[in-house]
């Protein structure tokens, strides 16, 4: 055993214990005093909220064993394993509470190497990243993905289509118009490890793929890592973190999901997230499925209670179009199934109950598919649901020329590698708008647009504008594996950590920061804005994990007193060495 293998990760506010014996007064007199050297010991190198920064001075966080090399705070089985199964409770997010996650780094898998760039990586990645070869092992003969030498390599298989996504896409656009730019956004349910989504970008349609932690093992890391849009998701009790009417369609390829169970529950749940006049598209079960003709039955039935169109029934693929017009509910239906009341906020999707009723929408036809602006127009186009808001077209517009010019700031004299095959998967911590991933639309990348929970709720704009993204409190870890973002932009950090009414700080810069370096990859940057105080800390925090770091003023033109950090995560292994 070496000293790093004695290491144990710091714990934010933990405590400990001691031995039993018999008590004479000199034990006690020692017991005291070595009590007190813990004490101080723990004050000075335990990161603790509120005094995280001075803590950490001069302390560099040391590194998570190596087991942890998959860590997912939000989704450990350790922790699901005790909770209820009933709705798939327990594979949903269940985070840490405050002073129980451990406050290290998480170390890379042995033989982790820079990732394949993008595009190579759509069809194949370093073994090494993610040495499990269960998928391989179950589903090679489908054409998931096989191993061959140092790499997994991706042929674009999935279960319901063997011969390839390609092949499958083609048969789809008889029926569904992908190639027209009518459609953009998409959703896969379900997804194993993302093909469908991954050969849909080349038809300029972004699908966000979900799938939760399984025995497969890492599907989602598998997508991330080859360049995919994807998170770690479960459909269980409560809203999936995204707004109403958002996407273009909704896919599932035996993504084995009980639409009709629980009064309809997860059929009502994809329809709050269909956008008016779009596609749902399941294929497989139930679908003309043998010993499942009960739940097709019923599947076709309550659809047709939500007025959905049913386009066809091709095999096993059934393809439906959601109505652009108003709900043709209340009607006769056996499910129940009836309008919200007024007073339900179909946005509202962060931690929220599954309803079992039909949310209302106040703008239908104006954010329909066709009526919205085809891709790419609607990009650039502040949409009606902008327009509702209070100011929301001035503040779209100016949102989206301030990123035009931040982002050729960031390229031209930050030395941020955005545009280059370094830079694929990208994340905005406090996308607003969307305008940061609107300036970098033209760029092989694709972003994840993090809307602040607790702020205005303006997610819809941006799945208006083509763009994808999600609600997230930046106080709780994300929903991904390590090592899944090339760069991460966070304007206004310290606004993440604050309660935007009172202002008040609601968890610690450390843990943010923390975050960022388990989801950020080896030689990955974070790009950082937010006042000369706060970055004064961002970079003493950065500094402890390891972080290089530049400081830098914001754009000249600005007239901005702000400053920017630019940080670069090091590439460093068990035992701790430089990459």
């Amino acid at each position: 055993m070496g000293l790093l293998s004695s290491l144990r990760p710091h714990r934010r506010g933990s405590s400990g214990g001691g031995a039993q014996w018999q008590w004479s007064f000199l034990d006690a007199v020692w017991a005291v005093f070595l009590v007190a050297v813990v004490v101080f010991l723990a004050l000075v190198f335990t990161p603790r909220r509120g005094d995280t920064v001075a803590a950490l001075t001069g302390a560099a966080v040391p590194p998570c064993a190596a087991s942890e090399v998959d860590l997912l705070p939000c989704e450990d089985p350790r922790r699901s394993s005790r909770l209820s199964r009933e709705m798939n409770y327990y594979r949903e997010r269940h985070c840490p509470a405050r002073g129980e996650a451990p406050a290290c780094l998480v170390p890379p898998p042995p033989g982790y190497r820079v990732p394949v760039p993008w595009p190579e990586s759509l069809h194949k990645i370093w073994h090494d990243n993610m040495p499990y070869g269960k998928i391989a092992e179950r589903k090679g003969h489908q054409g998931w993905m096989k191993q061959e030498g140092s790499y997994f390599l991706f042929p674009g298989g999935g279960t319901m289509f063997p011969d390839g996504a390609e092949q499958y896409i083609e048969k789809l656009t008889k029926y569904v118009p992908l190639r027209s730019g009518l459609l953009r956004t998409g959703l896969d349910m379900g997804c194993g490890v993302a093909s469908f989504g991954g050969f849909l970008l080349k038809e300029n349609i972004t699908a966000l793929s979900f799938a939760p932690r399984d025995s497969h093992k890492s599907q989602i890391q598998f997508a991330l890592e080859r360049g995919i849009p994807a998170f770690l998701l479960m459909l269980g009790t409560r809203r999936l973190p995204f707004p109403a009417q958002s996407f273009d369609f909704v896919h599932c390829s035996r993504c084995l999901i009980p639409f009709t169970a629980y009064n309809g529950s997860y059929l009502i749940e994809v329809d709050r997230l269909l956008r008016p006049g779009g596609y749902l598209i399941i294929s497989g079960p139930p679908v003309q499925w043998k010993k499942q003709e009960k739940e097709w039955g019923e599947l076709q039935a309550m659809a047709e209670s939500l007025c959905y169109k049913l386009i066809t029934v091709d095999g096993n693929t059934a393809i439906w179009k959601k109505p652009n017009q108003a709900s043709c509910l209340p009607n006769q239906n056996e499910f129940g199934l009836d309008l919200c009341s007024t007073d339900d906020d179909p946005d509202e999707a962060w931690y929220f109950k599954l309803k079992k009723c039909i949310s209302k929408v106040s703008l239908l036809e104006e954010i329909a598919v066709g009526s919205i602006d085809k891709w790419p127009n609607r990009l650039s186009k502040p949409s009606a649901r902008a327009s509702f808001m209070d100011d929301g077209v001035n503040l779209f517009e100016a949102d989206t020329q301030k990123w035009v010019k931040r982002v050729s700031y960031y390229k031209r004299s930050l030395g941020v590698k955005l545009g280059t095959a370094l830079i694929r998967n990208v994340m905005d911590m406090n996308a607003f708008f969307g305008g940061f991933a609107a300036a970098v639309a033209s760029d092989p990348v694709w972003v994840m647009n993090v809307v602040p929970a607790k702020n205005p709720l303006t997610l819809g704009v941006i799945y208006d504008r083509g763009l994808i993204g999600v609600y997230h409190d930046w106080c709780e870890p994300f929903s991904t594996y390590p090592r899944t973002y090339d760069l991460i932009h966070a304007d206004g950090i310290n606004s993440l950590i604050s309660d935007p009414k009172s202002g008040k700080i609601r968890c610690d810069l450390f843990d943010v920061m923390l975050e960022m370096d388990r989801i950020l990859r080896p030689e990955g940057t974070a790009v950082i804005r937010d006042s000369p105080d706060v970055i004064n800390k961002a970079v003493q925090v950065a500094r402890s994990i390891r972080w290089t770091t530049q400081v830098h003023d914001s754009e000249p033109e600005s007239g901005s007193a702000e400053k920017i950090l630019i940080a670069t995560k090091t590439f460093w292994k068990l035992p701790l060495t430089s990459g």
